[in-house]
């Protein structure tokens, strides 16, 4: 329980930081681009999309014998409640400059970057699409850079013809996030390598073998 404070806080801060970046109106990152590119043909709202999205790549994911985390479904289904609740506040605006609409793309990017060190640094399972990375990664034996960069590409390509945001914000974020990413990490003292994730089936484990409250007592 000790944890969930940080996922959900790590998971709302990367709803504003999707949002920031969308309504900074140069382009959002491939998944972005996808994502808004379903709205354009579907009655179904940006965090709907993000939802179903993810709940269809965390089944390939388990097909792939990727064991999702509570992260990895929190992942999924908050970060689009999150995302519609802030957009129904009407809270941002695309800047009229091109300065404006710049400096609105960096911070969505920086509070990208803490937020996925909030929410993994609690180790209960990177998001769906990393899981599905990873999924084929291991089915294939190809390196993760590869994997990573098809996936991508694949998604970039389809949300393109779906109408999605195209611009250079999407080269921007596509080089940046990375970056954004690794400097919370470092700043957090958040280890990659430090630790495993603890998957849905090994945290049941754990806790069936924690002794219940009213054995503690007796």
């Amino acid at each position: 329980m000790k944890k969930l404070p940080s996922l959900f806080f790590g998971l709302l801060l990367y709803s504003f930081g999707v949002l920031l970046m969308r309504d900074a109106g140069l382009g959002m990152n491939p998944w972005g681009v996808f994502h808004m590119g379903v709205t354009n043909h579907t009655p179904l709202t940006l965090g709907q999309v993000t939802q179903i999205t993810g709940l269809v790549i965390l089944t390939v994911s388990t097909l792939l014998k990727i064991v999702p985390g509570l992260g990895s479904i929190c992942n999924m289904l908050f970060i689009g409640f999150f995302v519609d609740s802030i957009d129904r506040l009407n809270i941002l605006a695309t800047p009229t400059s091109l300065a404006g609409k710049l400096l609105m793309l960096v911070m969505g990017v920086l509070i990208t970057g803490w937020a996925t060190y909030f929410y993994l640094r609690v180790r209960l399972g990177a998001g769906p699409r990393d899981g599905l990375m990873e999924g084929l990664v291991k089915a294939t034996g190809k390196p993760v850079w590869l994997i990573r960069g098809i996936i991508e590409f694949v998604i970039l390509i389809v949300g393109f013809f779906l109408g999605g945001p195209v611009g250079i914000g999407t080269l921007i974020t596509a080089t940046t996030i990375g970056f954004s990413v690794a400097i919370a990490f470092k700043i957090g003292k958040y280890d990659t390598k430090g630790g495993v994730h603890t998957n849905c089936l090994q945290l049941y484990k754990q806790l069936k073998a924690t002794p219940s409250m009213k054995e503690q007592i007796q």
